[in-house]
């Protein structure tokens, strides 16, 4: 549990939907999925630098948690920035093993980092695609359940935008969380609980907590 893997998404989305068929009798393991920006650092616009990476009240506690329950925790994030020209990926991924060596540090291992580079109107070359793996679409969701047998009806999710809720909906994960925001644009019909906090969030994994329910 203590490696933590990144993973860039190229599986076709017939293939995906076509091994999640095939799992759906053997999933057993329930998984946090989080969002990076905005969840788990303070969302300053294309981080891409340690010295700019500033990680959010509470996210080691709940990771730490989550795993104590038997959790995975799972990274899901779309990284333009990478398909914008801003960043390359070879620096994406330093900052991405820099940032699970702290959480290993704070015996909160990630399981997998899994990023989606593209954008399906400002990418470049290789990168102008509204790829299945960009959120709103579930397709990290699911590779994620494949390579590790994940329950989603079990799983929760947490994001601070209408795409990262909407990726969780259409994938089928059971709780989706939408954190730090205070936007009603784009939300209709999807389901989802606010949460003004990642203290909020780790009362999900105490036997009395109501956030396992949807009102």
């Amino acid at each position: 549990m203590g490696k933590c893997e990144v993973i860039y998404l190229t599986t076709s989305q017939r293939n995906v939907y076509v091994y999640q068929v095939k799992i759906t009798n053997i999933m057993s393991t329930p998984a946090l999925f989080l969002d990076r920006d905005g969840v788990i650092n303070v969302d300053h616009g294309y981080v891409c630098d340690v010295e700019n990476f500033e990680f959010i009240s509470g996210i080691f506690d709940l990771t730490r948690d989550a795993i104590k329950q038997g959790f995975l925790v799972l990274i899901i994030t779309n990284q333009s920035g990478i398909g914008r020209g801003y960043y390359t990926e070879e620096k994406f991924l330093k900052l991405t093993d820099w940032m699970c060596a702290q959480f290993l540090k704070e015996e909160a291992p990630i399981t997998k980092v899994y990023y989606s580079p593209y954008h399906p109107i400002a990418g470049k070359g290789k990168y102008l695609s509204d790829h299945r793996t960009r959120k709103p679409h579930p397709g990290m969701i699911l590779d994620a359940q494949v390579e590790f047998s994940i329950d989603l009806g079990s799983s929760i999710l947490i994001g601070d935008k209408a795409s990262d809720i909407a990726a969780g909906n259409v994938a089928g994960v059971g709780l989706n969380l939408l954190f730090g925001s205070d936007e009603t644009s784009g939300f209709t019909g999807l389901k989802y609980k606010r949460i003004d906090s990642l203290w909020d969030a780790k009362a999900i994994f105490t036997s009395s907590s109501t956030l396992m329910r949807y009102d």
